[in-house]
């Protein structure tokens, strides 16, 4: 039987993606030779079989997808799709070059084995380097989707709140052709490739997602809490703190009676760590960008890593890292590199 959910392969990106979040946290590679490629290199056929050319458009789209929103069905070339969808082709293909140059034995194991040839990795590449995605000039943002501009721009604000949540007062087929958002998609891309972007271009496209947003996920408000947090927004970020993790307590979505939300609790998380705390790992380095929400006097978190527990303790007053034991770590506090001892 044929579930709408099938068509949500974005996910596929999600599992290239953590094979590299975990090098980029632990910084051990050989586990991209001994295990990661192979997965690499079967999620980057996936996408290259999926897209399509476009004699039209003379570029590859993918169609017939469901994004991280939800409340969107079967629609063509979501942005996050095809984004990470070129992302992890082109993350395959730079691993591919790697492997082959520092581990070869590695490099001819794994080739021999999948049978992926140069003529196959250029095919692939191509579709990478010619993928299309949405783009409005008129509103300066990528669309979340080909058609998203058709639909009536009613804001959540002005939304009925007697209507919400919408999930529970409105038929499929009116939630499909509306503009609302279950969750960060666009800004999903937004928040996994942060580097990718400047501040300015996040901003715009925050601006013009988040007043669409219903956030009627347990996944949503943490991203953009900590994307709040990253354009100096605290009112905003602090607000998105407490819907997620207060989710399950205040019942926000009126579902607390099916089960908790783990999603929302690990968000809870991030939105401390990642958010307020700006803990992010570049280049093989800790970096912390710290911030307090006025509501509170301090906070503090801590994290492995690389085997060195870092402890972050934030206060109005300012910011100290401490490190248990007899580690050496060497992390950036808004931009200023400390030796921690």
């Amino acid at each position: 039987e044929w579930e709408i959910t099938f068509e949500e392969i974005h996910r596929n990106g999600a599992i290239a993606f953590a094979i590299f979040n975990y090098y980029r946290f632990t910084g051990d590679y050989s586990y991209i030779p001994e295990k990661g490629l192979e997965v690499l290199i079967g999620i980057a056929r996936f996408w290259h079989q999926r897209a399509t050319f476009s004699t039209y458009r003379n570029q590859y789209v993918i169609l017939g997808v469901t994004g991280p929103n939800e409340y969107e069905n079967n629609v063509n070339n979501n942005w996050y799709t095809n984004y990470i969808a070129k992302w992890c082709i082109d993350y395959t293909v730079e691993q591919i070059n790697k492997i082959e140059n520092e581990y070869p034995s590695d490099y001819t194991r794994i080739m021999n084995k999948v049978k992926l040839s140069q003529t196959e990795i250029s095919a692939m590449k191509k579709v990478a380097d010619n993928m299309y995605f949405p783009y409005s000039e008129e509103h300066g943002v990528y669309l979340q989707q080909d058609s998203f501009l058709d639909k009536e721009l009613i804001t959540v604000a002005d939304l009925d709140k007697s209507q919400r949540p919408i999930n529970q007062k409105w038929s499929w087929d009116r939630i499909l052709r509306s503009p609302y958002i279950k969750q960060a998609d666009t800004l999903q891309g937004f928040y996994f490739f942060e580097d990718h972007f400047t501040k300015e271009q996040l901003e715009k496209h925050f601006d013009f997602y988040e007043p669409f947003t219903v956030h009627e996920s347990s996944l949503s408000p943490c991203v953009h809490s900590i994307q709040a947090a990253v354009l100096g927004r605290m009112e905003q970020a602090y607000t998105f703190y407490l819907r997620t993790s207060r989710l399950d307590l205040d019942d926000y979505n009126k579902e607390v009676e099916e089960g908790l939300h783990i999603t929302s609790m690990a968000g809870t998380w991030m939105s401390i760590v990642e958010g307020f705390g700006g803990m992010r790992v570049r280049n093989n380095q800790l970096h912390f960008e710290p911030k307090i929400p006025a509501q509170w006097k301090g906070y503090s978190f801590k994290v492995n890593f690389r085997n060195a527990i870092v402890k972050v303790e934030v206060k109005q007053e300012g910011t100290n890292v401490s490190v248990e034991g007899n580690a050496d770590v060497d992390v950036f506090v808004n931009g200023e590199s400390q030796l921690i001892k």
